[in-house]
């Protein structure tokens, strides 16, 4: 009798772990104002995300190409331990480098044809520079949950297979102020939201190189 019960109850404890969540989606609209009230053309460079489902993100890997003196792309998002590869496409030295607080980095000089990666261990907006090259800026965007998205060109995104629940969305870009609203997704729901980022205040402030001092005076 007591290997039988023993049975019944490993055979209940695996049916409830197999069992899935309740999960729904978040699809919506984004707009973002520029000065005099204008509404933004490029929507491409805002991240969606939502905050506080424990989920673990899988690995991945991006790559942001240093070319022409520039960072090709401008964003990306990877998970927490996730990596971000930079490869030097330009005959010259090129120094990627971060001061984000606990993401902070520092690649040193290379040249074509080398790249180096670099791995975050936590999630928030890491803002990337060359140390060389003071026009050249990028974001990473690092979550802590697979629950985010990069909007399209003209402000649609989806997450799907959100957890059932009350949670926080977020909206990001990197000439706006990060705005934050409340949300209850229902299994099997859909939550349409309509979300508009400020951007009509922001001023270029020029950026410190690695060591915190300004860039020298030069042809770049």
């Amino acid at each position: 009798m007591r290997r039988a019960v023993v049975c019944v109850l490993s055979f209940s404890l695996a049916a409830v772990t197999a069992a899935p969540l309740a999960a729904g989606t978040l699809r919506g609209q984004i707009e973002m104002l520029e000065k005099k009230g204008k509404k933004a053309k490029d929507l491409s460079e805002v991240v969606v995300w939502v905050e506080g489902p424990e989920v673990t993100p899988k690995p991945a890997t991006e790559t942001i190409t240093m070319v022409m003196k520039s960072f090709d792309p401008r964003l990306v998002v990877v998970p927490v331990g996730g990596s971000v590869a930079f490869p030097n496409m330009d005959p010259i030295l090129h120094n990627a480098f971060s001061v984000s607080g606990k993401n902070r980095f520092d690649l040193q000089l290379y040249r074509k044809p080398q790249s180096k990666a670099q791995t975050f261990e936590h999630p928030g907006i890491v803002r990337v520079y060359c140390n060389i090259h003071p026009q050249m800026s990028a974001f990473v965007v690092v979550r802590d949950n697979p629950f985010w998205a990069q909007a399209s060109r003209d402000g649609r995104f989806s997450i799907a297979d959100v957890p059932a629940g009350r949670w926080v969305v977020k909206a990001w870009h990197s000439r706006a102020k990060e705005i934050s609203e409340q949300v209850t997704v229902a299994d099997e729901g859909v939550v349409d939201l309509a979300l508009t980022l400020d951007a009509s205040r922001h001023r270029r402030v020029r950026h410190k190189n690695k060591y915190g001092k300004k860039y020298k005076k030069g042809r770049y």
